[in-house]
């Protein structure tokens, strides 16, 4: 037995031992990615990054590409286990030292191809303040990840988003740095459970290290123009809590760069640190096509070869199916031979990767049960769960007194192209189960005694030539739009005969979702237009918002009487929606982005540094729906602010927040500090702890949040972290413009 087949020693050592062992044609095949798709002999028809159960694959062409070197990864062949082992099998069993690959795969918002929970989408994860019940999310995803066979995933999208025109917001928790960070944390450590070798467990990979979510101009890819200090404060801790706190593996690295350091091949980034300063234990992938951008895009190299040997050196170590697994191959091994790649930093990259398959037990258990996962995959307690999500980031912007919606109620017009089609965002499985609509799901709620009349009225989108599914990003489903057709006379004369209106629009998988930037907010294509005429009617009209980034709700705001935003609720969503308007819960969502008061108003994120002018000729450019915002069907009071230091720089805040309403109810408390005395420009606020508590008509309780250095400090003048002395102002209450209690305490 050599040392590498002894699981007695450490995966260090394990690790160690086997790259002695290594030919220089195995370990470039360790830093290879290939889609096991593309040598399957069944691919699933219902998604085309999956494969039939029953698949064989094409030995000879395994064979002729990768010999006896193995590979390091195998991504994009989506299936239950005797597929993945199939596959596992042949390349132990035909490699010389019977080295293992890492499945991989998508999983935002529950693992994709056709069989997964789905979830609500990252931006709903953020909107319900609830770090605790996103890690349990976290081991829902995880477990049915690694019970269908795949080892990691390339998540969570630790983007801070504060660029509303592009199109991956949905992806996101949000714009705020705090509130990203505890979500990231959360989520990771419930996925990987603090030991990856558990068959419940996975290598969580965040994206995009590390400024990616203020993309210029909104386009997707587009450089980001921030300052040191600007990513060292608002982007950087985010991946940090996810490496440090949630104890991910691996990033996948952006295609963009920061003040015009391409991240694929930046030293800074990768090395000093993600590496050294974060202690990354895995590897730095690269997003898909990013080290062919340092070629076609960033213009620093001429060849494919060069953008690989300049990626490879600076810090990237491995490829995400940028190239074809023979050319990327075969390019390392020239590098190494010519003397542009080191043998020492090729040696760093595949022990790295041997690491994680020693961690991940892939040595003494490479095969899953093919049995297992049946009883796994979209159980009751996960269905369950993701219908927790929905309802618990559902965010009430207004009301005027219509919802929940009255008893006496005898008929409701149901309009907008979402009424009868639930949508669930991208990167989600193609599910091959019913997703109620709303429609269903408000006739079940309402009984028989009230009439539901729908009608679509108008649809999201009309260019039939737009794609539902695009190369790369295969996870997007919608359905129903390619039949919605413009149906406004009908819509209105239904919603004239009926005592209220329901609309329900908003977003689809192609005005958001990867590659579907927009630069008009509104809602897209005539969904305005029929908002304006059904609110002519004079009948009780309440606007239902599926979304997936923020919108410009200013003429809705005017003319409905009550707004619910619901982002996309996953497989559930229509019936959380149904369960708020019919008063089962009080929504208790908060925006984890601010809503613009038109789409040329933004930036319009709370955070921003002060100093510019409040107005524009054409009135305030502040957000019209602020960040921390959302409305409850009771009401909360908050009193007896009180500030106790504890230790040095250690500091208690405590309030009582009492239900003062007529209905149980959750309040989100949050605390936000000012840095008075700062030595450079802070933000006037910044959010740095929240409680989501539930509390029944009439009950009261005290909300205490422990402050310490990581809430206090600042990068200075000389881009040092420190506590500088001086005031801080505490600002506690329900929003980031709504804060009820205020006081201040002094840092010697």
């Amino acid at each position: 037995m050599f040392d590498y087949q002894n699981p007695a020693l450490s995966a260090d050592a394990r690790a160690a031992d086997l790259l002695g062992r290594m030919t220089l044609e195995e370990k470039a095949a360790q830093t290879c990615m290939m889609r096991g798709v593309e040598y399957a002999t069944k691919p699933d028809p219902r998604q085309h990054c999956s494969v039939e159960p029953d698949t064989e694959f094409d030995t000879a062409r395994l064979e002729e590409d990768f010999g006896g070197d193995g590979i390091g990864f195998i991504h994009d062949m989506y299936s239950t286990p005797a597929a993945f082992n199939r596959i596992q099998r042949y390349f132990i069993e035909n490699s010389r030292l019977g080295i293992p690959a890492i499945f991989t795969g998508e999983a935002l918002h529950g693992i994709s191809g056709v069989r997964g929970t789905v979830f609500p989408t990252p931006l709903n994860f953020g909107a319900t303040f609830d770090p605790e019940l996103i890690r349990r999310v976290g081991g829902a995803i995880g477990r049915e990840t690694r019970a269908l066979g795949m080892h990691e995933i390339l998540a969570p999208n630790l983007d801070v988003a504060r660029e509303s025109r592009w199109g991956r917001i949905e992806e996101t928790f949000g714009e705020d740095t705090y509130l990203s960070s505890r979500m990231a944390a959360a989520i990771i450590s419930g996925e990987q459970k603090g030991d990856v070798s558990r068959p419940d467990a996975v290598i969580a990979e965040p994206k995009h290290y590390c400024v990616h979510g203020i993309a210029e101009g909104g386009t997707n890819c587009s450089p980001a123009r921030a300052g040191r200090r600007e990513v060292e404060s608002c982007y950087l801790p985010v991946f940090e809590a996810g490496v440090r706190e949630g104890g991910a593996y691996n990033v996948m690295v952006s295609y963009n760069c920061v003040d015009g350091d391409p991240l694929m091949c930046s030293e800074w980034y990768l090395k000093d640190v993600l590496k050294k300063r974060f202690g990354l234990r895995g590897y730095a992938r690269s997003d898909w096509g990013g080290v062919g951008r340092l070629k076609s895009a960033h213009h620093l190299v001429s060849t494919d070869e060069d953008a690989i040997g300049l990626a490879l050196r600076n810090g990237l170590d491995v490829q995400g199916c940028d190239y074809p697994p023979v050319f990327w191959k075969k390019t390392v091994v020239s590098l190494v031979k010519a003397g542009k790649l080191s043998v020492e930093r090729l040696d760093d990259i595949v022990f790295r990767v041997l690491r994680v398959k020693f961690e991940l037990g892939l040595f003494e258990r490479p095969y899953t049960d093919e049995k297992a996962w049946e009883g796994v995959i979209r159980c009751e307690e996960h269905r369950a769960l993701s219908h927790e999500v929905a309802r618990e980031s559902l965010v009430l912007l207004k009301n005027n007194g219509v919802l929940p919606l009255k008893k006496n109620l005898r008929s409701v017009a149901l309009i907008g192209p979402s009424s009868a089609a639930q949508k669930i965002g991208g990167y989600s499985s193609t599910p091959q189960f019913p997703i109620p609509s709303l429609y269903e799901e408000l006739k079940a709620a309402l009984g028989e005694d009230v009439t539901v009349r729908q009608c679509n009225g108008c649809a999201i989108t009309y260019d039939k030539k737009q794609p539902r599914v695009v190369d790369g990003q295969p996870h997007l489903y919608s359905e129903g739009e390619e039949e919605i057709a413009d149906e406004m006379e009908e819509a209105l004369s239904i919603a004239s005969s009926c005592d209220a209106i329901l609309f329900v629009g908003g977003d689809n998988t192609v005005t958001s979702g990867e590659g579907h930037d927009r630069c008009e907010l509104t809602l897209n294509g005539r969904q305005r237009e029929l908002i304006e005429q059904l609110a002519s009617l004079g009948k009780p009209l309440i606007l239902v918002v599926e979304n997936g980034k923020p919108l410009d709700l200013s003429r809705e705001n005017e003319v409905c009487d009550a707004i619910l935003m619901a982002f996309f609720g996953g497989e559930t969503g229509a019936r959380a929606i149904a369960e708020a308007l019919t008063g089962v819960f009080s929504p208790a969502g908060r925006l984890p982005l601010s809503l613009p008061r038109s789409s040329t108003r933004i930036p319009c994120y709370y955070s921003m540094l002060p100093g510019g002018a409040e107005n524009f000729l054409e009135g305030p450019k502040n957000a019209l729906f602020p960040f921390g915002y959302g409305l409850s069907y009771t009401e909360f009071e908050y009193a007896d602010l009180a500030i106790e230091q504890t230790g040095e720089r250690r500091f208690t805040v405590s309030c009582d927040v009492k239900n003062v309403g007529d209905m149980d109810g959750d309040e989100v408390v949050q605390l936000y500090l000012d840095d008075a005395d700062s030595s450079v420009v802070t933000p006037p606020l910044l959010l740095k702890g929240f409680q989501r508590v539930h509390l029944k008509a009439g009950e009261e309780t005290r909300v205490s949040f422990p402050l310490d250095e990581t809430h206090l400090k600042l990068m200075d003048i000389r881009y040092e972290w420190t506590v500088e002395p001086g005031r801080f102002r505490v600002l506690v209450g329900a929003g980031s413009r709504d804060l009820r209690l205020e006081g201040e305490f002094t840092v010697e």
